[in-house]
């Protein structure tokens, strides 16, 4: 047989074939054809809206950390150790963003039935792809998962960077990373599973924490005071002048804490709606009335309003809205920017000389006594009747304050025992402490070989 009568024969056997089986296909067609329909329909579609106002927030959020906290903590330090803060927040920031996406985001929220961690399902990014959905607080709400895990992520990677403010000034680069990289897998992880989780068990108890009051604002609060007690005062504190190299760095890094924390508190309603409005006034009128009333009290304490006072009490204002933002009504909001001035003042100016702890940048007494405070208070506020959302049925006022107390108490507590063994832990890996001698010289050069500025 030639080629050319065999392809012949071939070609002719092949269309007998496909005809043969026109009606096979056909019906195979026929038939898939609505299971494929109906499967693309029972797949939620993403709201684009909630996903771009999803995206700002996540970036604003991020905002907040580099540049935001990075400046506001380096102005607050001596000329010598600038570069260390800003080092510091940075490669923090850096590596829980890697752990985050590695086991992190499982831990906190694997899917796992725990109360106390989310498991490893989603470990490495498990399962997560750009078709995977979030359901947000809002039923038929649906928003990409890939935008919830980075907005999480940002909050994971702020939260550690926070207790940086602490013992600044004297502590080892290597000693601040690896802290941080243990303690959000064993104390931050768990606690944000704990709260945000719907298994969490602060979450079953009831607790309210819009944007982190407990998970962020406490948590970094009792680590930071931990962490000035078991790393020491700073070398010549009480005797040498230690005053902020720039309030004009501090209060520019404030104002960036500000509007990115409009990403922190409205984002965290997870969609572009009323709530997130709500969040969004909330974030202005309590951080405006915090940042009076500190200047108020500190006038009739000093005699002056000072540029510190001003963005202290920013931040303060900011850190007590932070669990209530959409929750509480706006003049309930007002109303917790005029009391936490007056007693983060109190503890950054009373209770810190006369204990003697070395709290660098005060984080112990805005952030976690601005956290406590607005935790705690937004059980007062969420009543309808002053102008909150209201409670869970047959939830009274007591009964929420009571579960706001315990929520704050399992904080401290899984907090404070956690964070005491790592910094143990730590300092008998690399130690915590610089020598006198680079403490003297400042972190920039003894740890960096790199100077802020230039003569």
């Amino acid at each position: 047989m030639t080629s050319h009568t065999f392809s012949t024969t071939l070609g002719r056997f092949g269309a007998a074939t496909a005809a043969f089986l026109a009606p096979v296909v056909a019906f195979a067609q026929d038939t898939a054809a609505p299971a494929v329909a109906e499967t693309a329909a029972a797949l939620p579609v993403p709201d684009k809206g909630d996903t771009a106002f999803m995206f700002v927030s996540t970036i604003l959020v991020l905002f907040m950390l580099i540049p935001g906290l990075a400046l506001f903590y380096g102005g607050l330090v001596r000329t010598k150790n600038m570069l260390s803060v800003l080092m510091q927040c940075t490669v923090i920031g850096a590596t829980v963003m890697l752990i985050w996406v590695t086991y992190g985001y499982s831990f906190a929220f694997g899917g796992s039935e725990s109360a106390y961690w989310g498991g490893t399902a989603k470990m490495f990014l498990s399962g997560v792809t750009k078709d995977s959905t979030a359901a947000t607080f809002s039923a038929g709400v649906v928003i990409p998962e890939y935008i919830f895990v980075v907005f999480q992520m940002t909050f994971a990677a702020i939260t550690p960077a926070l207790i940086v403010g602490a013992f600044a000034e004297r502590i080892k680069f290597s000693a601040s990373v690896l802290f941080c990289a243990l303690w959000v897998t064993f104390v931050y992880f768990p606690v944000a599973h704990m709260v945000w989780d719907a298994n969490g068990l602060l979450f079953k108890m009831g607790a309210l924490d819009f944007a982190g009051g407990t998970v962020v604002h406490i948590n970094a609060g009792i680590a930071g005071l931990l962490g000035a007690l078991m790393v020491g005062k700073r070398t010549g504190f009480g005797k040498d002048m230690m005053a902020p190299h720039s309030m004009t760095l501090t209060m520019v890094g404030a104002s960036m804490l500000w509007v990115g924390w409009f990403g922190f508190n409205a984002g965290s309603n997870l969609e572009a709606s009323g709530g997130a409005m709500l969040a969004t006034v909330n974030t202005f009128v309590a951080t405006a009335a915090a940042i009076v009333s500190w200047s108020i009290v500190e006038t009739f304490n000093r005699g002056k309003a000072s540029m510190l006072g001003g963005a202290s009490g920013m931040v303060a204002g900011l850190v007590a809205v932070t669990p209530a933002a959409g929750i509480v009504g706006p003049m309930g909001a007002i109303v917790l920017g005029l009391i936490v001035s007056p007693l983060c003042y109190f503890f950054v100016s009373v209770v810190k000389n006369k204990f003697g702890y070395d709290d660098t940048a005060d984080v112990f007494g805005v952030h976690c006594v601005g956290g406590i405070f607005g935790a705690i208070a937004t059980g007062v506020f969420a009543s309808a009747s002053l102008g909150g959302i209201g409670y869970a049925e047959g939830v009274t006022m007591g009964a929420q304050v009571f579960t706001q107390i315990k929520a704050v108490g399992i904080t401290i507590i899984w907090c404070g025992i956690g964070s005491a063994i790592l910094y143990k832990l730590v300092d008998v890996i690399v130690g915590l402490r610089v020598p006198v001698e680079a403490e003297r010289e400042g972190l920039d050069l003894a740890s960096h070989g790199e100077a802020a500025y230039h003569s």
